[in-house]
């Protein structure tokens, strides 16, 4: 397995990363907060980037059709739009993120919100929605641009693959994320990732 840090720096860098002090967010968030990350390498194929623990609000699709993601993305939308106990407003955060998760021959497909780091959430009126946490870690990330798309983000996420197994990278190889940083009324410049976790 080829690493770019040795294990005890990656959890240096951990601890030592604050969530969001000192932290100024690339400009593809479009000055939205946005999930704490430091970059750690860098190549044509690929970025490699060490991610802080991080919250966000989550609910399950059935598919990852353009359809079931617009829908699950509108309910979450509709959630920080007033639509919880308390018809309170929650800031405007990016990425909007449909995760997939292969089991055998089945997919667990959801889609999520950022959270901030200091956002207290309200129930949500919905109970399919949750809060969820995803541990921090190294994630390998591709970027690419286009009207996100299931075609698109799975197109990606084999080139992402087939890029770390050239690089003798070890990842997961049943789980992959796509994230979106634009409104659906952006139709050029879009900025788009797929992301891969390390194991």
């Amino acid at each position: 397995m080829k690493t770019t840090l040795p294990f005890a720096l990656s959890i240096l860098l951990v601890v030592l990363l604050p969530l969001g002090e000192s932290w100024e967010a690339p400009s593809f968030c479009h000055g939205y907060e946005c999930p704490v990350f430091s970059v750690i390498n860098t190549n044509e194929n690929f970025e490699e980037r060490l991610y802080s623990s991080t919250r966000w609000i989550t609910t399950n699709i059935a598919s990852a059709s353009e359809q079931d993601v617009g829908a699950g993305l509108w309910k979450l939308y509709q959630y920080t739009q007033s639509q919880n106990n308390e018809g309170r407003t929650l800031p405007t955060t990016r990425p909007g993120l449909v995760s997939v998760i292969k089991t055998g021959e089945n997919e667990q497909v959801s889609v999520s919100l950022y959270v901030g780091p200091d956002t207290v959430l309200p129930k949500a009126n919905d109970e399919s929605i949750k809060e969820t946490t995803r541990p921090g870690g190294t994630i390998y990330v591709k970027v690419f641009s286009g009207l996100p798309s299931e075609t698109l983000a799975q197109d990606n996420t084999q080139k992402l693959m087939e890029a770390l197994r050239t690089a003798g990278v070890l990842f997961d190889e049943n789980r992959y994320d796509a994230a979106g940083y634009d409104s659906m009324l952006t139709l050029v410049n879009r900025h788009n990732e797929v992301w891969i976790h390390a194991v």
